[in-house]
């Protein structure tokens, strides 16, 4: 059997790799919630916006490959590490590129309104989903890796608000924050950045300009 000792130890550790987990997902959110200023700046500065994404990700892409090299870039692969899960450990870190096409994606193929409801869906829906799942999470939802129903119901409530106050349409915010809520159940890892704003752009286009 264990002493006291022993279990208040195995204790302390399982307490700060869960309080680390929190952070590193607290500061990989924060990131996608800062998204959501894409909208505005595409308004403001056009399509340059767009073309300094493209050049964050060909820079990122660099660095990690020189990371992986053992070769660290300042600055770039300080953050990754600090935001990069364990399942990312000694592999390139795919989140910010998908992050930053799926934006691009979703901006290039559909109209302002509709873009904006994408980009604001992966910013709010997916970025609190998973915040949520981890802090309250305690439901798990069966063959989803570990989602649970907080998670879940935030991503839902996210995603309408978000539609609604975009474009002021209940059936279309119901209709787009179930959508999303079901793409953010299936196991697409890091992918969901590019379905996200992509499939729910193209859905509030459709319903909003038949």
């Amino acid at each position: 059997m264990k002493s006291e000792g022993s279990r208040c130890n195995e204790y302390g550790i399982l307490t700060r790799q869960r309080k680390n987990d929190l952070l590193k997902e607290l500061f990989r959110k924060s990131i996608h919630i800062c998204s959501a200023a894409v909208p505005f700046l595409l308004h403001v500065f056009g399509q340059r916006i767009l073309i300094a994404l493209a050049c964050v990700v060909v820079c990122y892409t660099v660095a990690e490959i020189f990371r992986l090299k053992g070769r660290n870039i300042p600055v770039i692969s300080q953050i990754t590490a600090v935001a990069a899960r364990k399942r990312d450990e000694n592999r390139f870190v795919l989140g910010p590129v998908t992050l930053s096409c799926g934006i691009i994606l979703c901006s290039l193929a559909w109209k302002p309104l509709p873009a904006s409801i994408g980009i604001y869906a992966l910013a709010f829906g997916d970025g609190l989903a998973s915040l949520s799942g981890k802090l309250f999470g305690k439901v798990q939802i069966p063959f989803t890796q570990g989602k649970t129903a907080t998670g879940s119901l935030t991503c839902f409530t996210a995603i309408f608000i978000s539609t609604y106050a975009s474009c002021g349409r209940t059936h279309v915010s119901l209709i787009v924050a179930s959508v999303g809520m079901f793409i953010e159940l299936l196991p697409l890892k890091d992918f969901d950045n590019i379905f996200i704003p992509l499939v729910l752009g193209g859905l509030a286009q459709y319903l909003l300009f038949p």
